[in-house]
């Protein structure tokens, strides 16, 4: 018996798209944005480390979003009127359309947003995790391959809420979603590289393991002088198998595009 095994290509062919959400690490270890040293620093003519990241990063993701729409969120900051804390807030302000006009559009929200926000604490990132879980467990219930949720945190490295974001981590493992994980700065991201992965399975407090890993840590400092293709290979290395590892592991085939469908290319 010959078992077909499909693409990445196949399943982006037969009409999967790939949904990009941004989230920015806005806790008070990025230091104060007045402060030149400040990775948040509000720079009048330069962008500071995250805007660097931000585009560097999301430009290569950009091509691979097709309706070039990216929900932004904030982590970590006080918001007014009454700055409270939030750990996922949309940072164009709007909680019902959170999401940005391209990278650009993201880049102009960032700009907007942090001078009006308190960075704060502490660093969770469980809560965004489970938002986008959300969506993509909508999607699993269609079971079709037509929407794989990817995450980007950008954030400056130790998470407060460890046991809670390996605990989501697993939960996520079995939606249609992946994590990009991009350290900013020059801080010990030793609980990246654990939740990478990559040198032991990650597990849930409880011990459960991840069905698959689905997280991507990229240090930006170490492509900071480095081609735009050395980073898109570090930052999309692992996306396509965890697309097709995901869709295998469900039974669920590609769509076949119709012939009334232009098939849609990359970057268009």
């Amino acid at each position: 018996q010959i078992i077909k095994m499909h693409s990445f290509l196949d399943y982006i062919m037969g009409g999967c798209q790939i949904q990009f959400t941004v989230a920015i690490d806005f806790t008070a270890s990025n230091g104060d944005p007045r402060n030149s040293c400040s990775l948040h620093y509000i720079h009048p003519y330069q962008p500071n480390e995250y805007l660097k990241a931000l585009v560097a990063v999301g430009e290569i993701c950009q091509d691979y979003d097709s309706d070039k729409m990216f929900p932004a969120l904030g982590f970590g900051a006080r918001l007014p009127p009454d700055f409270k804390v939030s750990h996922d807030f949309a940072v164009n302000f709007n909680d019902d359309n959170p999401e940005c006009a391209g990278i650009q559009g993201v880049v102009e929200a960032y700009q907007n947003c942090l001078p009006k926000i308190q960075l704060y604490g502490p660093t969770n990132i469980a809560p965004i995790i489970q938002k986008v879980a959300n969506s993509a467990s909508e999607e699993e219930h269609t079971r079709e391959a037509m929407q794989y949720f990817i995450l980007l945190i950008l954030t400056d490295g130790v998470i407060t809420d460890m046991a809670d974001t390996r605990e989501a981590i697993v939960h996520a493992s079995h939606l249609p979603m992946s994590i990009i994980i991009v350290g900013v700065g020059n801080a010990d991201f030793t609980d990246m590289q654990i939740l990478d992965g990559d040198d032991g399975i990650l597990r849930s407090p409880k011990g459960e393991p991840v069905l698959r890993d689905i997280v991507q840590f990229v240090p930006f400092r170490n492509f900071k002088h480095a081609s735009p293709a050395a980073l898109a290979k570090s930052v999309l290395a692992e996306v396509p198998s965890q697309v097709v590892d995901y869709y295998n592991s469900k039974g669920i085939k590609p769509k076949v595009p119709t012939e009334f469908e232009a098939p849609r290319t990359l970057g268009h």
